[in-house]
């Protein structure tokens, strides 16, 4: 990641030893550990796909849908067990530090890979950033029309724009971008985790509470029948879940960023792994949780975004602390998925323009009880340009369900699955057409054939949604 000015020019010193202050690499020493690393895990994993897993589950049924679940996250486990491998090459305890997911493929594939790689993972970086951004205004509306419903006994439909709250989040996002790297953001990650568990718990709360009310449990095997929708759309809509499912799941995008702020000994690799089961093992129980419930309460009618698209009105005060925790750990995810986009064009700025004080550098804001924030003239102009585009694009499409499962489907087969298998593969020297290959290939290919299926339910859904859409009018 991007460090100081101390420590910038450190990256590629001899990596002999370290010291008190300094790690083996020249840089400052980290102090991450399996808890603070599983926070950052927790942040980026548990954000807005959690919201959309009733609806997921309601397309594929009691059935396949916490099966499906249950087999990403082992996909997912496994894979990042696989990623970790990949933080230093050739030897776990001493080998070169990579320290980006960009730097790893690098070191293990290196060629046209690399490019391909960088392409698709800041692309993704990027899409998340639209995705929470729409998320975000999705929930700060849903504490608005909550109180409108109590207020008026349901009598007002509460329409409104989406427009001026995704500006709002934008604004914000602006300020916390100025954070130089992640290993500043662990207050804000362990935060954001605390909110995370606030609104699952509370969608999870509600959810009980509406099967009660209704003394049975809804729901079907297979999921939503047909004549509630077509044949065709229950297909597209199953394929879709795919995605939403695999959204819910991805952060090996950042892995390696967050495998970076580790200290050791122990190796990093130990303690990722450590922190990927805490992290993974949480999230799917609270997933099955809040995706389970949400269908047995709701059915075939189960909303695309549990806690703003159905009659929670009453108690309005839980939708509301429910809400104001997602938006809260939306900010934080943003920042988690958005640093290591960050780092990559001022780590590039500064190797193609090294003589520049604008990008290189720092001014020293005093602050008193904290140490002086570095105020850097590129960064503050770089990071508002990226934060005011991903917003504007939130609000020429504003289609969160569909959204949340193009994403999911385009990041999780070549960032997922894809690159981890290859690097390990050439990491640990596996021979080709070795019954560890093959399975290891089987594995990629079957994921890949999930993403296309994900990717397509998608895409039928955003067409469905461009048939009744007028850009910057996302009235609720």
């Amino acid at each position: 990641m991007v460090q100081n000015k101390l420590t910038a020019f450190a990256v590629d010193m001899p990596q002999t030893g370290g010291s008190k202050y300094l790690d083996d690499d020249g840089k400052i020493k980290r102090t991450g550990s399996v808890w603070t690393a599983s926070a950052h895990i927790i942040t980026a994993v548990i954000g807005s796909g959690v919201l959309s897993l009733a609806w997921a589950t309601a397309q594929l049924g009691w059935l396949a849908g916490p099966v499906v679940m249950m087999l990403f996250s082992v996909v997912t486990y496994f894979t990042s067990t696989l990623l970790a491998a990949c933080y230093r090459s050739g030897d776990p305890i001493s080998g070169k530090r990579n320290y980006t997911y960009m730097d790893a493929v690098r070191s293990n594939l290196g060629g046209v890979k690399v490019k391909l790689c960088g392409i698709v993972q800041y692309l993704n970086l990027f899409g998340v950033a639209i995705g929470y951004t729409i998320a975000s205004a999705v929930s700060m509306m849903a504490i608005k029309r909550s109180n409108c419903f109590h207020k008026s006994g349901g009598k007002d439909p509460c329409h409104m724009n989406s427009n001026p709250y995704m500006i709002a989040f934008g604004l914000v996002q602006i300020i916390f971008s100025q954070i130089p790297d992640f290993d500043q953001l662990w207050w804000l990650s362990i935060l954001a985790a605390v909110m995370s568990f606030t609104y699952s718990s509370a969608g999870l709360a509600l959810g009980i509470a509406q099967v009660v009310a209704n003394g049975k449990v809804k729901g079907s095997l297979t999921g939503i029948s047909i004549g509630t929708v077509t044949e065709t759309q229950k297909i597209w809509r199953s394929f879709q879940a795919l995605g939403d499912i695999a959204f819910a799941y991805s952060y090996s995008i950042i892995l390696i960023e967050i495998q970076d702020t580790v200290k050791s000994p122990p190796s990093e690799e130990k303690t990722m792994k450590k922190a990927t089961l805490v992290s993974v093992g949480v999230t799917t129980m609270f997933y099955m949780l809040c995706g389970c419930m949400g269908y047995a309460a709701f059915g075939d009618m189960s909303p695309g975004n549990l806690l703003t698209g159905f009659g929670f009105y009453n108690p309005y005060w839980l939708l509301d602390i429910a809400n104001a925790a997602i938006v809260i750990h939306l900010i934080g995810a943003y920042q988690v998925y958005c640093q290591p986009l960050f780092a990559f064009i001022e780590k590039q700025a500064s190797i193609r323009f090294p003589d520049s004080e604008f990008i290189a550098k720092d001014i020293k804001i005093p602050i008193p009880g904290f140490k002086p924030f570095r105020l850097n003239f590129f960064r503050l102009i770089w990071r508002t340009v990226f934060v005011i585009i991903t917003t504007v694009i939130s609000m020429l499409l504003p289609f969160f369900n569909d959204v949340v499962g193009l994403l999911g489907a385009l990041g999780f087969w070549p960032l997922t699955v894809y690159f981890p298998v290859e690097m390990y593969i050439e990491q640990k020297k596996i021979a080709r057409w070795s019954t560890r290959w093959v399975c290891l290939q089987v594995f990629s290919l079957a994921c890949l054939v999930i993403s296309i299926a994900a990717a397509a339910g998608s895409i039928a859904g955003v067409v469905l949604d461009l048939k009744s859409y007028k850009p910057f009018r996302s009235d609720y």
